[in-house]
């Protein structure tokens, strides 16, 4: 059941609307259900002729205590308080006699009218429909005093939590108000009056949210702002010249008055403001550019993309937050470097993992600057053009939104789960998109038979538990190229396939050749090291079987790439 509240100054006008036919006569058969005593009038039950002098009545009743109050000047400007109550789709029809009930649990929770208070406010519940009803109270108390109903929508929530249990219905994924505001019915009958897919609101925080992905500075991030097409931006500043916030609008998105409707940053979203974002821009350090020895930046952000999942199964949940928010920027970011084919599917991902990207939790942003320099630095550089490297990173992103979604499910983030497990629906489709080709590529360079019979022997023996699955899944050639590969340049397969298959789980991977090739083609980024094992006369250099020694030019183990996180 989901509560939606709000006040008012006129009782006789949301009498009106509660019994009148409504805008699209969506509401059918309103009559009352329940009362502060029991004995309301009900103009939903009376005759024609005087549903309108009923109406009056009932109003005028709810009404005695604000009159008698405003006669000593106590009564409050917004007296009228309203809520609406409305059941899930799925849940059964509840009776008159079972709304009544909900209706008085929640007056009672939210302080309206206390249980055992004879000077409770006056107020009545109205049903307008099988699956909801509206709670109209006047809040001025038997005895003149104001209600107290502070954080009522908190305590209706909770309340409905219990009800929901109690009656077997639905139980509602609940948030825990760090939510961007919602577009109000208003915003989106604008949107859609103006052929627009989403409202002002929605346009201007997606446009701000991929700005912070891309600036390195406050001072830049504005600048970004100013430059999009069709977006306003003013800022505030203290006397001492330092900026003091900002605000946006959307050209020709006005008001009555045909002036500019502006959005601070925090109406926006609470990750918008002006301290947060600095916050988060604070911990973004430049990163040199890329040269001979040192990864690119596209190979840096998927193999800390790829360590996300690892801290967010630590306990510090301050630093798994910060993971996360830069998590989000990452995917704000990606649209912008991805072929047009993939960015609907990219943008949807990152519209809804905006949602995951805040709870109650405060981010630590510092535990999170590797990620976040190095996206600063990948939008610098394009995309290698055979599409393996953004192949690799959503699928490295993949196993991060499973990874979110059980980490806020475990700290009952209900909302912020939901948000995770969608967005792995949004990059699974883009990943299949753009996987295919590149796995093409490689396979098609498919290696001989008694190669490709010593690879499956490998695979076997070192990931006996996905080795079937390995085996049978469409992208082992792909996997048998990649290891023949970085055979012929050096590396011993068996410690790469080992290093790849340690680095994460194998069991939430869709396909877990894929995921092990792009691991591997990874580790194979850096040059061979100047000591080799010599696969062509079958000799290895001391130590652990089926082990290559560290070299100054190879990539560090999984355990000591972790630990320098």
């Amino acid at each position: 059941m989901i509560a939606k509240i709000g006040s008012g100054k006129d009782t006789a006008g949301l009498i009106r609307y509660l019994y009148d036919p409504g805008r699209a006569n969506e509401h059918t058969d309103p009559h009352l259900v329940a009362s502060w005593d029991g004995f309301a009038p009900d103009p939903g039950r009376t005759e024609n002729a005087t549903v309108v002098a009923t109406r009056k009545l009932l109003a005028a009743d709810l009404d005695l205590h604000v009159k008698q109050a405003r006669r000593l000047g106590r009564a409050p400007k917004q007296h009228v308080w309203h809520c609406s109550v409305r059941a899930a789709p799925d849940d059964r029809t509840l009776s008159d006699a079972e709304w009544a009930t909900i209706a008085r649990r929640v007056v009672a929770a939210t302080g309206i009218a206390p249980d055992g208070d004879p000077d409770g406010c006056r107020w009545v519940a109205v049903r307008h429909a099988d699956d909801h009803i509206h709670i109209a109270a006047t809040t001025v108390r038997g005895d003149l005093r104001p209600a107290r109903h502070w954080n009522d929508y908190l305590t209706a929530d909770k309340e409905l939590a219990a009800i929901e249990q109690e009656y077997g219905l639905q139980q509602v994924r609940r948030g825990d108000r760090t939510a961007a505001k919602r577009p109000t019915r208003a915003e989106r009958e604008k949107a859609r009056r103006g052929g627009h897919a989403t409202t002002a609101r929605e346009h201007l925080r997606t446009t701000a949210r991929t700005a912070v992905s891309v600036a390195t500075s406050t001072e830049e991030f504005l600048g970004i702002l100013m430059a999009t097409d069709n977006v306003l931006v003013e800022t505030q500043r203290f006397p001492s010249g330092d900026l003091r916030g900002y605000k946006l609008a959307l050209k020709g998105d006005t008001n009555a008055a045909g002036e500019p409707i502006w959005y601070s940053g925090s109406k926006l979203a609470p990750d918008l403001s002006l301290p947060k974002i600095q916050q988060r821009l604070e911990a973004t350090t430049p990163q040199p550019k890329p040269g001979r020895g040192r990864p690119s930046p596209w190979h840096q952000a998927i193999t800390a993309t790829e360590g996300i999942p690892e801290f967010l199964d630590q306990a510090d949940d301050e630093a798994a937050q910060a993971h996360l928010a830069a998590f989000g920027e990452a995917l704000d970011a990606l649209p912008l470097l991805a072929p047009q084919n993939l960015r609907p599917q990219l943008r949807q991902a990152a519209a809804v993992f905006e949602r995951a990207t805040r709870s109650r939790i405060q981010a630590e942003h510092h535990h999170a600057r590797t990620l976040r320099s190095v996206l600063r630095a990948m939008l610098r550089e394009p995309a290698p053009k055979d599409g393996a490297a953004l192949a690799m990173l959503l699928d490295a992103a993949l196993l991060v939104a499973l990874a979110a979604t059980r980490w806020h499910h475990l700290r009952h983030h209900d909302q912020q789960a939901t948000a995770a497990q969608q967005t792995h629906l949004h990059l699974q489709a883009a990943y299949d998109k753009a996987a295919p080709a590149p796995l093409a590529a490689i396979a098609h360079r498919k290696p001989a038979a008694p190669t490709i019979e010593r690879f499956v022997a490998l695979v076997r023996e070192t990931v006996p538990a996905h080795a079937q699955q390995v085996l049978d899944d469409h992208a082992w050639d792909a996997l048998a190229t990649t290891l023949a590969d970085a055979e012929t340049t050096g590396h011993q397969p068996a410690s790469l396939l080992q290093q790849a298959a340690d680095q994460h789980t194998l069991s939430d991977a869709r396909s877990p050749a894929r995921t092990l090739t792009w691991r591997i083609h990874r580790l194979t980024q850096y040059p061979a090291a100047a000591t080799r094992t010599r696969a062509t006369t079958g000799t290895r250099p001391s130590g652990r079987a089926g082990t290559e020694p560290r070299t100054p030019h190879q990539p560090p183990t999984v355990e000591v790439q972790r630990r320098h996180r």
